[in-house]
């Protein structure tokens, strides 16, 4: 079809042609974006089948994502056109990885628009959004030139399109619609239900009504969008086509059978969900157990930067000039204008000078607008960048990596899971009773110490464990890497019981010394833990007592067992053996020692009577802390001393007080009048005395307490 004859459509079954035409030109779309205007070839017609590139190989990881691996061979310029979820649109823009191999190239990678179809649909110039009947196209293209068949060839440009009522009969009236055509000959009217086939003269009008139909097929699904890979080159080459989209966490669940005769036997299962909507059909399956960084980024959504905001810069024209008349103004009146004139500029701000030719003026700049100005408009861009992706990350400890290839390849329909088997052998491993008090306080717990002898890293996941053929109960293994150990348990021992008893001795001093002043004392505390443990049942069993330490925090030494059995981060673990019908006692027993510290000068005679009856207390401690004690006593009998002085200088002050009052109430010639104040005269003497004693004993108190503390800071016995 060629550009003189101009690509048509018809009122009933020409649309559907134009629609096939656009999308087989889908592939010739020449852009790495996101393609709602790109121009699909007018003459473009599918000869071959298109390029496929099936699921080869995926690798799921457990940390919630998948690798997801296509290939195929194309011959020459070729599109591969896959389908995807919109949600994992962003997943593969960020890791898709296209190679072209035996020198071809990849030219483009198109994907449909994240807008919904009738946005999309509104940017054309033939809006097709509310399903508009052809009077209704043509309404929108007036002032364009068509060709038509009615069903003589007319060609024109739209003027219009009317509706009109007819008589149809002689009751009836039908509604018809008129296209009025500017032609060569003048305007025509014709009957759109009498046209025939309708040509577009202008191509870029034609192209933009094929892609409308284009983008509203493409959007019939909403849910998903078509990624077209594009490639060049010549003769038949594979291509390779890799991504990472979400995928569910991949499970583990085991099996462990349990004999008198044999070791345990182990059958482990990897459980698999293909919730994509392509089948996998002879995929290489790898299982991955490690935590890669990923998160998610909206790389699909349009981001635009922010912009600062500039005002333009405003010009004054120059205005026609007014001339006053020359006025005899004084030296007084010229300089108030001058003032008013200052007082009117410093009132409006900064001025911008403008000369021109026979005068000048000034601009005033306007504080508040300069205020207005984007300044910060930079800083803005960049939170509105940072706020716009949400960035998710998982830290932390994530053990070793470790891969299970799946050695056949596996077909698995879509929306379907599967169990794989990934270990299916015996392993290492022996029963034995597990007993913690915190868990069950009266019987232990049936376990099994599990060796992985196999070559494999057994990944988290429940045990079923079977005992003699029998269901034995479930457990949960955690991590194992080949060579490890764990404990499972799994039902509880009904055949063993545990009777545990605490008992707590009080603290006692072992160990008294002085250094530098201080009295330090350790004293040692001591608790005892016995388990009696009586087994009931027929069989000689093994059984490991759990005993809580925290190595980190406890300041508890292990005295008896001298040591246990195990160690973890949280307890000892004791082993026991329990013969049938017998009862058998594990005594634990633990040791802390507390320090304590005391400032000799601060100590009471009480504390010294303590330290003096222990014979924990050294000899020359107890010498010491007679001396301390003595000095103490010389202190204390001045401070007695002192404080009995104040007590009757403040007698006295009350007495005189008493004596001022009755003064006042009588004559001062009378006997009693004088006899108070010869009294009052004694007391003010002996008040001058006491005040005397009391600034002696200050001083005297004073130096015996410096003696005091350099004897006591000095003092270190003890300390080897």
């Amino acid at each position: 079809m060629t550009t003189a004859h101009f690509p048509g459509i018809s009122r009933h079954f020409r649309v559907a042609a134009a629609l096939a035409t656009a999308l087989a030109a889908l592939a010739a779309i020449p852009s790495w974006a996101q393609d709602e205007g790109a121009e699909p070839a007018a003459d473009a017609v599918a000869t071959d089948a298109p390029a496929t590139a099936p699921i080869q190989r995926i690798v799921l990881f457990n940390s919630g994502v998948g690798y997801f691996e296509r290939g195929g061979t194309i011959s020459g310029d070729a599109t591969i056109s896959l389908q995807f979820a919109v949600d994992d649109i962003n997943d593969l823009l960020k890791s898709m990885v296209v190679q072209d191999l035996d020198g071809g190239s990849v030219s483009t990678v198109t994907y449909g628009s994240r807008d919904p179809v009738a946005r999309t649909l509104a940017t054309f110039a033939i809006d097709l959004t509310s399903e508009p009947s052809l009077g209704d196209l043509l309404r929108q293209i007036r002032g364009e030139r068509i060709l038509l068949e009615a069903p003589m060839p007319i060609e024109g440009a739209i003027v219009g399109v009317e509706k009109q009522r007819r008589q149809l009969g002689d009751d009836q009236t039908v509604e018809v619609e008129l296209l009025t055509l500017l032609t060569s000959e003048g305007l025509r009217r014709v009957q759109l239900d009498a046209v025939g086939r309708i040509q577009l003269a202008r191509p870029e009008l034609d192209t933009e009504l094929r892609q409308a139909l284009t983008t509203l097929a493409l959007g019939h699904s909403t849910d998903k969008k078509t990624v077209s890979l594009n490639f060049a080159g010549e003769g038949q080459r594979d291509v390779r086509i890799g991504y990472i989209l979400e995928a569910p966490v991949w499970k583990t669940s085991y099996r462990l059978v349990l004999s008198e005769d044999e070791q345990p036997y182990l059958q482990g299962w990897a459980i698999v969900e293909n919730t994509t909507d392509s089948d996998w059909t002879n995929v290489q399956l790898s299982l991955v157990s490690g935590r890669p960084i990923s998160f998610a980024m909206d790389l699909y959504s349009p981001l635009f930067a922010t912009r600062p905001q500039v005002t333009p810069e405003l010009y004054a024209t120059l205005a026609p000039q007014l001339y006053d008349q020359d006025l005899d103004l004084s030296e007084e009146a010229e300089e108030e204008v001058r003032e008013q004139l200052a007082r009117r500029v410093a009132g409006r701000g900064v001025t911008r000078g403008y000369g021109g030719g026979s005068g000048g003026y000034g601009v005033v700049a306007d504080a508040a607008v300069a205020a207005d100005m984007p300044a910060s408009a930079p800083a803005e861009l960049g939170r509105t960048l940072k706020s716009s992706v949400a960035a998710a990350a998982e830290g932390g400890d994530v053990g070793e990596l470790f891969q299970y290839e799946i050695a056949v390849p596996v077909t698995l329909a879509r929306q379907s899971s599967a169990m794989l088997p990934i270990v299916n052998q015996q392993v290492g491993g022996s029963k034995v009773s597990i007993y913690n008090q915190a868990v069950h306080d009266k019987h232990p717990l049936n376990g099994i110490r599990l060796e992985n002898t196999s070559d494999l890293h057994l990944m988290q996941g429940p045990v079923t464990v079977f005992d003699d053929g029998v269901y034995a109960g479930d457990a949960r293994i955690p991590d194992l890497p080949a060579g490890g150990e764990r404990l499972l348990s799994y039902a509880m021992d009904l055949d063993v019981e545990v009777a545990p008893q605490t008992h707590a001795r009080p603290q006692s001093l072992v160990a008294v010394k002085i250094v530098r002043g201080t009295l330090q004392t350790s004293y040692q505390q001591e608790r005892e833990q016995t388990y009696a443990i009586k087994n009931s049942g027929d069989a000689a069993k093994s059984l490991l007592v759990e005993y809580p330490h925290d190595a980190g925090q406890s300041d508890w030494q292990l005295v008896a067992p001298a040591e246990p059995t195990e160690r973890t981060r949280d307890a000892y673990r004791f082993a026991v053996d329990a013969p049938a019908g017998e009862t058998v006692t594990l005594e634990i027993k633990e040791r802390r020692t507390i320090s304590q510290s005391v400032a000799l000068r601060n100590i009471n005679d009480g504390q010294v009577a303590i330290y003096l009856r222990s014979d924990k207390t050294p000899a020359a401690v107890k010498e010491a802390l007679r001396d301390v004690q003595r000095r103490q006593a010389e202190v204390a009998e001045l401070e007695r001393q002192m404080k009995d002085a104040e007590g009757r200088i403040n007698a006295i002050a009350a007495e005189q007080d008493r004596i001022r009052n009755n003064m006042r109430a009588i004559d001062r010639n009378t006997d009693l009048y004088n006899r108070y104040v010869k009294k009052f005269n004694d007391q003010e003497t002996e008040v001058e005395q006491l005040r005397e004693t009391v600034a002696e004993l200050k001083e005297q108190i004073a130096a015996k307490q410096r003696e005091l503390d350099e004897f006591v800071a000095n003092l270190t016995i003890g300390v080897e």
